[in-house]
């Protein structure tokens, strides 16, 4: 299973947890577990069919290019992050 880290704006959805184990294969897999589990996840970190425009997903330290089809391993790390802008 994928361990997931919950982003404190996010933790009234998951009673607190910090972090949680969840199975998935992929990006979207897993967010989709997580919001069976923790409803209203999926909508504070996706839009329709793709992540937010204000949320990046992390698997093993590199940012998901793939967005929701980014694979996940069985024991990777998932981190949702927001997305950083400048110039």
């Amino acid at each position: 299973m994928a361990r997931v880290h919950i982003p404190s704006l996010m933790r009234d959805l998951t009673r607190g947890q910090e972090w949680i184990d969840v199975p998935g294969w992929t990006v979207g897999q897993v967010i989709d577990a997580l919001d069976r589990t923790h409803p209203g996840i999926r909508g504070r970190l996706c839009q329709g069919n793709r992540l937010g425009p204000a949320v990046q997903a992390s698997v093993d330290g590199r940012i998901a290019v793939r967005g929701l089809s980014e694979p996940v391993g069985e024991e990777s790390e998932v981190l949702f992050l927001p997305a950083v802008a400048g110039g």
